[in-house]
C-alpha cells in the first residue's frame, strides 16, 4: 500500500488568514458586488426595498406604540427612535441570514477552486451595507422633518455602525460554518433572530425596564450598539457601561466565530 504524505504550511490554531484575505481582496469586492446585484435581481422596485422596508416597519410600530404604549422616557419623536433601531436591526438580521446560507448557496464555487472560504460570508455581510447607508440617509431626512438638533456626536455614528457590521460578521460566519454540517440552522435561525429582536431595545426604550433587567439586557451585544447609535444621532448621553459590554462581547463573538469557521473549513468541500 502506497504511503501518501500531505504537506501543509505551519499554521496557528487561531490564525484566520488575514494575509490570504488581503491577497484575494479583489475577489471579496466582486463577490460583494455580485451579492448586491443578486439581492434585487428581478424585483419590480429594486433598491427601493431598502427604503420601503424600514419605512413600513417604522409606520407600523409608530401606529401601535404611540397609541397603546406611550414611552415617556423617549426624548425624540417616536418615529425617529423606532427608525434608528430598525435600521441597525434590519442590517444585522439580514446579514446574518444571508451569511448563514452563503456557503451552501455557493457549493459549486466552494468545491471546485481554492480561495479563502471566509470571503463568502464576508461578502454576504458587506453587501447589506448599501441598504444600511440608504436607511441612515433616510433617518437624517426624517430628523430634518421633525426639526431634530444635530450635534458633533453624529461623528461617532460610524463607530457603532462598524460594531454592528462586526457583530453581523461574527454571528453570520459562525452559522455559515455550522450550516454546512447541520442544515437545521435554516429552520432554527429565523426563530432565534425573531426572539433576539424582542430581547433588544429596537422599538422600545431600555428605561421601561427595571434596573435589574437593564443590567441583564446590557449583556446583549446589540443593546450597546443600539444605544450608542441613537446617542450619536440624537445627541443624548452615552451609556458607556452598556456600550463597553457590547463592544467586548462583539469582539469575543468575532474571535469565536472565526475560530469555529477555520476549524471546520477543511471539511466544507466534503460536507457541502
Amino acid at each position: 500500500m502506497q504511503e501518501i504524505t500531505i504537506i501543509k504550511p505551519e499554521t496557528s490554531r487561531f490564525q484566520i488568514g488575514l494575509k490570504d484575505l488581503w491577497i484575494y481582496r479583489e475577489l471579496l469586492y466582486f463577490m460583494t458586488l455580485r451579492d448586491l446585484k443578486i439581492r434585487y435581481k428581478q424585483t419590480a422596485i429594486g433598491v427601493f426595498w431598502a427604503i420601503l422596508q424600514p419605512v413600513l416597519t417604522t409606520a407600523i410600530f409608530t401606529a401601535i406604540f404611540t397609541s397603546i404604549a406611550r414611552f415617556e422616557s423617549i426624548t425624540v419623536p417616536y418615529p425617529l427612535f423606532a427608525l434608528s433601531g430598525i435600521l441597525i436591526w434590519l442590517y444585522v438580521n439580514t446579514s446574518i441570514t444571508m451569511a448563514s446560507n452563503s456557503l451552501v448557496g455557493n457549493a459549486n464555487l466552494v468545491t471546485k477552486i481554492y480561495f479563502p472560504r471566509l470571503i463568502v460570508p464576508l461578502a454576504a455581510t458587506l453587501s447589506g451595507l448599501l441598504d444600511l447607508l440608504i436607511g441612515v440617509f433616510l433617518l437624517v431626512l426624517l430628523m430634518l422633518w421633525y426639526g431634530a438638533a444635530f450635534s458633533a456626536q453624529m461623528l461617532l455614528a460610524p463607530v457603532f455602525i462598524g460594531l454592528g457590521v462586526i457583530l453581523a460578521t461574527a454571528i453570520g460566519t459562525f452559522f455559515a460554518a455550522v450550516n454546512v454540517k447541520f442544515r437545521d440552522v435554516k429552520f432554527a435561525l429565523p426563530f432565534a433572530l425573531q426572539i433576539w429582536m424582542f430581547l433588544s431595545p429596537v422599538f422600545y426604550p431600555l428605561e421601561i425596564l427595571s434596573e435589574k433587567w437593564r443590567l441583564v439586557f446590557a449583556f446583549n451585544p446589540l443593546t450597546g450598539i443600539l444605544l450608542g447609535f441613537r446617542s450619536s444621532m440624537f445627541g443624548t448621553p452615552y451609556d458607556w457601561f452598556a456600550i463597553g459590554i457590547s463592544a467586548a462581547f462583539t469582539l469575543i463573538l468575532l474571535m469565536f466565530g472565526f475560530f469555529v469557521f477555520k476549524k471546520m473549513e477543511n471539511d466544507f468541500a466534503d460536507l457541502i
